[in-house]
């Protein structure tokens, strides 16, 4: 740690607070072992990061959390008419929703066609004949 960092200023015992911890933390024995055991070596172990040191247990709840916030990001309540004319590009299902928002540009009013898949998320601008 030293190494990295040159002096022993906040950034140090910041870094050797974390590290400590880490190996104090009753419920991430898994960490301790592998110290131990040598599966992790010291210079591994200072510069691993919080995600690398952290619990199967974090770990899980972690990912669980990443991906059902990737799952409200994706796949918001879609309005507008259900149909299986389109193929997802993303995915290759048909399960997708068809609408048209409205807008404006310099022309005046426009319609842009959006279609959107209920499975994966995907959105894409429908190619119309102009």
């Amino acid at each position: 740690i030293f190494c990295e960092f040159k002096n022993t200023g906040i950034k140090y015992k910041n870094r050797v607070r974390s590290r400590a911890a880490n190996l104090k933390d009753p419920r991430n024995p898994e960490l301790r072992r592998r110290l131990i055991q040598g599966e992790i070596t010291p210079q591994q172990m200072a510069t691993m990061s919080a995600q690398e040191m952290a619990s199967d247990e974090v770990k899980k709840f972690r990912r669980q959390v990443s991906e059902e916030s990737i799952q409200r990001r994706q796949v918001p309540h879609a309005d507008g008419t259900m149909t299986d004319m389109f193929k997802c590009e993303n995915c290759g299902r048909e399960n997708c929703c068809y609408n048209q928002y409205r807008g404006f540009s310099a022309d005046g009013p426009i319609a842009s066609p959006f279609v959107f898949c209920m499975d994966c998320g995907n959105r894409w601008k429908v190619k119309t004949c102009s």
